[in-house]
């Protein structure tokens, strides 16, 4: 099977298991889902959305998440790894966003990268999700099953990405992204298969015996 035909076949199946693709992290504008993503950094999304709602109840805007500072923010998130870093990070955010921005979350992934805290998988999954501008954004699932699928060899998560634009059509990406990772969190997981073993795997590779050495993103 190309690697043409591979894709094809990864789309297809995971049309049918997965029709609809809600967002999993809990979200009501741009900028709740730009805190989200920054908070679910090294983090699960289940855990991000138990922290969340506090936080948004209090600082659901740049404007009141300024206001509220960075100690403040803390106490809140102090749950989430990282939770230090991810304060200053929110902090800074919501004043750039204020003084730059006129309090808008920007559309541009040169303007988003630029957000303290902000990287590119962060700037895709906003682009995508709250504005609809294609993007793929590479996290550890998707990284993980491009290798086992043979769409990627898996050099590093921006040769992942740019491998699978290749294949993907661009009105696809903001969709496909996130059934990967369903795909990937539900049955290619990262201990429960290597390769040989979910359906998907097994019909991509039929013949594979020997599991797949994933290079890490």
């Amino acid at each position: 099977m190309l690697k043409k035909e591979r894709a094809a076949l990864v789309q297809r199946r995971l049309d049918e298991l997965y029709p609809e693709t809600p967002i999993p992290l809990d979200h009501g504008d741009a900028f709740t889902l730009l805190v989200a993503v920054l908070l679910s950094a090294q983090c699960t999304d289940k855990k991000v959305n138990e922290v969340t709602p506090g936080l948004f109840r209090v600082a659901g805007t740049p404007e009141k998440m300024a206001a509220l500072g960075q100690e403040k923010i803390l106490e809140i998130i102090r749950p989430l790894g990282l939770s230090k870093q991810k304060a200053k990070s929110l902090d800074g955010l919501s004043k750039i966003l204020i003084e730059k921005h006129a309090g808008q979350v920007p559309q541009t992934f040169e303007q988003l990268e630029a957000l303290p805290g902000v990287g590119h998988k962060t700037a895709s999954v906003v682009m995508a999700q709250a504005f609809g501008i294609p993007a793929f954004p590479v996290d550890t699932h998707i990284h993980r099953l491009a290798q086992r699928w043979g769409l990627s060899n898996g050099k590093n998560v921006v040769q992942t990405e740019t491998d699978l634009k290749k294949l993907f059509p661009r009105d696809s990406w903001n969709k496909l992204h996130l059934q990967i990772i369903f795909y990937g969190r539900e049955f290619c997981t990262a201990r429960g298969c290597d390769g040989t073993r979910c359906d998907l795997c097994r019909e991509l590779y039929p013949n594979r015996k020997k599991p797949v050495a994933l290079k890490k993103p």
